[in-house]
């Protein structure tokens, strides 16, 4: 027997269709808050099926490409994060069948290898090459932490103890209206912040 679907299930469910039908509309800004919303737990997703972690950043940006040029594809049929896990772990898969490719295509005389090629395989997944995805996390939750309070908790109770709309209402005394309004102006504060950090992370 299927679990029954809970309220907050249904509001995270009609949050994340009311940002996907923006961003088919062109909204950016809209898909931004989606990438925003699931990056940990996807780079998470990847980080156990890719094991070089300096290709985690790469493959989890291709993942949320490849998802806002398929955004007509996404029916509402299952949840958005749903689709979005499938659309991760399909592409870390095509990423290692293509890794595992190159090494058989490639073979290298060891007396032919010079210094310039040497120091390029060394670079790659190097902390200096690529941001890791614990740094991602990492800066996201630093990001957090520096919003004005009333931001932060609001963005908190919603994104990493998973409360509604409702509930943070009532745990922070204030009107629905409101805790929209924090927690949208906290996901953009974040947003920007990441941005200047790790340029090209988000598609705007």
């Amino acid at each position: 027997m299927a679990n029954p679907v809970t309220p907050m299930q249904t509001n995270e469910a009609d949050s994340d269709h009311a940002l996907v039908d923006r961003a088919r509309q062109g909204d950016r800004h809209a898909f931004d808050l989606l990438v925003l919303k699931y990056q940990s737990r996807l780079a998470l997703v990847i980080s156990r099926l890719i094991p070089n972690s300096g290709d985690v950043l790469d493959v989890l940006q291709d993942t949320f490409v490849k998802a806002y040029r398929s955004l007509h594809t996404f029916r509402g049929d299952s949840a958005f994060y749903t689709w979005l896990y499938r659309i991760a772990v399909n592409t870390a898969k095509n990423h290692m069948a293509a890794r595992q490719k190159e090494a058989k295509d490639v073979s290298v005389d060891d007396d032919a290898l010079d210094t310039d090629r040497v120091s390029g395989f060394q670079d790659l997944g190097s902390p200096d090459g690529e941001a890791s995805a614990e740094e991602l996390q990492s800066a996201i939750l630093s990001a957090i932490d520096a919003l004005p309070e009333d931001l932060r908790q609001a963005l908190t109770l919603r994104e990493l103890e998973g409360l509604s709309y409702e509930e943070i209402a009532a745990t922070m005394k204030c009107p629905i209206g409101t805790v929209r309004s924090r927690i949208f102006r906290a996901r953009d504060q974040v947003i920007q912040e990441i941005s200047s950090q790790f340029p090209g992370t988000f598609l705007s």
